[in-house]
């Protein structure tokens, strides 16, 4: 199992608008992607409360590849980004890092 950990840093004041983004159109694409979520943050106590933090589970990095590549290219995703971002841009920035677990991790 790979676990890809993302950070979202918001446009400032942008938050609300990608966090209904995500609840209202994100997730219902990567279902039918096959795009499986293990949770969302955000940041009560850190550097930014600007932040979304998710983590998303892949069985291999072949998987992967094909389905967030085929996530990117959905004509659905494309125009909903569009739409969401016609008031500006809602990410200022991407932190990505694909994690593996430790022998001795409860997860597997």
């Amino acid at each position: 199992m790979i676990y890809e950990l993302r950070i979202y840093h918001a446009m400032p004041g942008r938050l609300p608008a990608l966090l209904s983004r995500f609840q209202n159109h994100t997730l219902q694409i990567w279902e039918k992607h096959g795009i499986r979520q293990a949770g969302f943050w955000t940041t009560l106590i850190g550097e930014s409360n600007q932040r979304l933090t998710y983590m998303l589970t892949w069985d291999s990095m072949a998987e992967r590849q094909e389905r967030w590549n085929a996530f990117l290219a959905d004509p659905e995703w494309i125009a909903i980004s569009t739409e969401t971002e016609k008031d500006g841009q809602l990410v200022q920035n991407i932190s990505n890092e694909l994690l593996a677990p430790t022998a001795f991790s409860s997860v597997k």
